[in-house]
């Protein structure tokens, strides 16, 4: 009796790894989109040059300044810069009849520091926008002092009008004193000591009346002096390449950011696996290649086609350790296909005739001009005319659209030829599931293009998945009326029983399942006997 233990990890809700890579392989997009965005820039900057600017600056004293203000008092300058009344002020000096509401649009404030604010004014050229922040900063200074005079002159008026209150009242006490008998009791004298005090605390609080009102006129003074223009006006010059190299610097990042968030959300949303262990899983078959794209660089041409030497040597020894046709089935990767199978019938050719069955869509192979030692292709139409000592190789299409039930014609046996990124999860699973159901053994996958970074593994170690469409495999009659099973791959093969099994009455052991067959010893080890002459017709044992 046999057990068998399985893990089984949850998949994460992000895989980073394959976003990462994913990502990277879109690399042609979002450098695109980057590139687009510093185009764009550049060309913003020559076909939209900013308008003349003219700027200058002016130090605003505040009767209310303070070291820890906050930026209160500068930011209320700013807002009174923005009226309607310094803007009229300012186009009455320059004379204009432009509406103070279409004059405030085109100039705005800025405060530097607690004091200082900058105001910057547009214009259709540097003289005019020289003249309009003159104008503009000479009117804003005119209301600044205007208000400062006028709350100082509102203060001293007030003091003042204390301060005459105080003298009239100093009048009534000193007419009083005056009036009151030098004769008199205690009473009377304790009256006057009153009325004395009286007269001199009125006489301390004019004093003090009339020095704040004349501390008032001369702080004015002193605030209208210290408001004024520090930076004459001037004209901001443009440099069209540093604005071009800042426009275009500005473009390519924000391009640069598009492009990999549109290339991120694509990638998640499309789901296409990229690395080995997760295009074998999603087909349930082993990466058993890889090879680059068919137009590698100078300095990867050496390594390429020692790869597909590799690959063609691998294909040709499974072809001639079978009994069935083997077939190339492509997703994505249609001329890399062709090219596989054409080399893997040269190969061949030493050994016998070989036939290559152009199942392709517009008939690529079947239609291309042939040259000399290339072997023959035919159309899936004339495959039955194939000999039957003759290798056959079939090239099809496993893309959406294809004709399932015709898989079967090209080769019991199959080596898919998958690009990665192409084919989305969902279909891979699709391409495995009717393999699977058409009887098609899944031999391997060659993987075209994979990611150089890519450290996956992309085998599977599991015997029941490692070959897809081939857990029971057909059985064929002999002349002896007895059943064989077609020999599977070693990698494909199921373990054996256990040695404690239990045996069947007779003295013999119990029947292995079929699906759990033992494998047959490799050709090469150990040959088998050819018992092909001794078959009956595939038709014949179909009908038994």
């Amino acid at each position: 009796m046999r057990t068998s233990t399985t893990s089984e990890t949850t998949a994460p809700l992000l895989d980073l790894q394959a976003l990462v890579v994913a990502v990277r392989r879109r690399r042609r997009f979002w450098c695109s989109v980057a590139l687009l965005g510093l185009l764009v820039g550049a060309a913003v900057a020559v076909l939209l040059p900013p308008p003349p600017t003219a700027v200058t600056k002016v130090l605003v004293a505040h009767q209310q300044d303070q070291p820890n203000d906050p930026g209160t008092l500068i930011r209320t300058d700013v807002a009174l810069l923005h009226t309607t009344r310094i803007a009229d002020r300012a186009l009455r000096a320059l004379k204009s009849d432009e509406k103070p509401e279409d004059f405030m649009q085109h100039y705005e404030g800025a405060g530097l520091t607690n004091n200082i604010l900058r105001i910057t004014v547009r214009a259709d050229s540097d003289a005019a926008a020289v003249a309009r922040a003159e104008a503009l900063a000479d009117a804003f200074v005119a209301d600044h002092v205007s208000r400062i005079r006028a709350a100082a002159d509102a203060e001293a008026k007030a003091l003042l009008e204390q301060r005459d209150r105080m003298r009239d009242e100093l009048t009534d006490v000193n007419k009083e004193i005056e009036d009151a008998s030098p004769e008199g009791g205690a009473r009377a004298s304790a009256s006057m000591e009153s009325l004395f005090a009286r007269r001199a605390e009125l006489t301390s609080r004019i004093g003090d009346f009339g020095r704040r009102a004349t501390e008032a006129r001369l702080g004015t003074a002193q605030l209208v002096a210290g408001t004024q223009v520090v930076d004459a006006p001037r004209a901001v010059r443009h440099s069209l390449p540093g604005a071009a190299a800042t426009h275009a610097a500005i473009g390519l990042a924000l391009g640069l950011a598009l492009g990999l968030a549109l290339a991120t959300v694509a990638t998640v949303v499309a789901d296409r696996p990229v690395l080995r262990r997760d295009v074998a899983a999603n087909l349930g078959a082993s990466i058993v290649a890889e090879l680059p794209r068919l137009a590698p660089r100078r300095w990867q041409r050496r390594r390429t086609r020692a790869a597909r030497a590799r690959l063609t040597a691998s294909l040709a020894r499974t072809v001639r350790a079978g009994t069935e046709p083997v077939s190339l089935l492509e997703l994505g990767c249609a001329r890399s296909t062709g090219v596989i199978a054409l080399d893997l019938a040269r190969a061949l050719a030493a050994e016998g005739p070989v036939v290559v069955v152009d199942g392709l869509p517009g008939r690529r192979l079947a239609s291309r001009r042939p040259k000399p030692g290339d072997p023959t292709v035919v159309d899936d139409e004339r495959a039955a005319a194939v000999a039957p000592h003759e290798h056959r190789i079939g090239v099809g299409s496993v893309a959406p659209g294809t004709a399932w039930t015709d898989l079967r014609h090209l080769g019991a046996r199959t080596v898919l030829v998958v690009r990665a990124g192409h084919g989305g999860a969902a279909w891979l699973h699709t391409v495995a599931r009717q393999l699977a159901d058409q009887h098609v053994a899944v031999i391997g996958v060659v993987l075209i293009d994979p990611d150089p970074r890519d450290r996956t593994d992309g085998t599977l170690w599991d015997g029941p998945h490692a070959l897809r469409g081939r857990t029971e495999p057909p059985a064929r009659q002999n002349g002896t009326g007895r059943r064989r099973t077609d020999r599977l791959p070693a990698w494909a093969a199921a373990p054996a029983p256990d040695g404690n099994a239990e045996a069947a009455p007779g003295g013999e052991p119990a029947p292995v399942p079929d699906r759990e067959a033992a494998p047959v010893p490799d050709r090469e080890a150990a040959p088998v006997p050819d018992v092909a002459a001794a078959s009956v017709p595939d038709s014949r044992q179909e009908a038994r």
